[in-house]
């Protein structure tokens, strides 16, 4: 049987879209269906394959946005300027409509409710999905473990998942924060990247030894993951997962 599971995660498959939701004015959510899903872990992504008429394929990894629930899953894609494969997914597909998919994809970049310990999430931008997913695994397991979301994103209308997150964020052991590094709701409200001042006031003390999560574009990954590490937080309980503007999670 586990053999079988490791073939189907390998093998590409058709899925069809279920459902899709705007997100943003650049970003949407694709509900698809997938025969014998064989289920996946907060964190993981899958690879998704578009072939043109004449032939030609791309191929691009998403994370997925949902907890396992069956066999539908989700993955919310953000438009990349001249990109191969998201604006497709973006503004083309729709209900009905197949898509070649293969996974899941991913073991480190994970979180599963027996974990121990407070859990930090941090993310830049479209980084945010697969920390959604922990968030609605967390949610869905009724986990009493504390965690904490740092997302950082341009402005207002560029925040993925808004309602959801105001939801989330009434629970008690969940905290949410969003950093606006180009525009805030408020005149008052500070405007800027994530720095060690303000980690410093709403993530875990390395103290409380936190698995940390950091996604986003390489250079905040990387820039967060220095300052988590200059602070004090143990290199082996921050976990990272990027990408570029050629490929990799979204």
């Amino acid at each position: 049987m586990e053999r079988t599971a490791i073939r189907r995660r390998l093998t590409w498959q058709v899925a069809t879209v279920v459902d899709v939701r705007r997100e943003t004015s650049t970003a949407r959510t694709l509900v698809l269906q997938v025969p014998e899903w064989p289920g996946h872990v907060a964190g993981q992504h899958l690879d998704v394959r578009l072939t043109a008429p004449d032939g030609y394929r791309a191929s691009r990894s998403y994370s997925i946005a949902s907890a396992w629930t069956g066999d539908t899953i989700e993955l919310t894609v953000e438009q990349v300027p001249d990109g191969e494969v998201s604006p497709y997914l973006v503004e083309v597909l729709n209900v009905g409509d197949p898509l070649e998919i293969r996974g899941p994809v991913g073991g480190w970049f994970v979180w599963k409710p027996e974990q121990p310990g407070p859990v930090q999430l941090i993310g830049g931008g479209s980084g945010v999905v697969p920390l959604m997913a922990m968030l609605r695994a967390h949610s869905a397991a009724a986990s009493t473990a504390p965690v904490r979301l740092l997302y950082s994103v341009r402005r207002p209308a560029s925040v993925i998942y808004a309602d959801e997150l105001k939801k989330l964020a009434m629970a008690d052991n969940v905290g949410v924060r969003l950093r606006y590094t180009r525009e805030a709701p408020a005149p008052e409200e500070q405007v800027g990247r994530v720095d060690a001042e303000l980690l410093d006031h709403v993530a875990f003390e390395p103290s409380v030894s936190p698995t940390t999560y950091v996604c986003g574009p390489t250079p905040f990954v990387e820039a967060v993951a220095d300052l988590l590490v200059a602070a004090g937080h143990d290199p082996a309980t921050v976990r990272t997962e990027r990408f570029g503007p050629t490929g990799g999670p979204r």
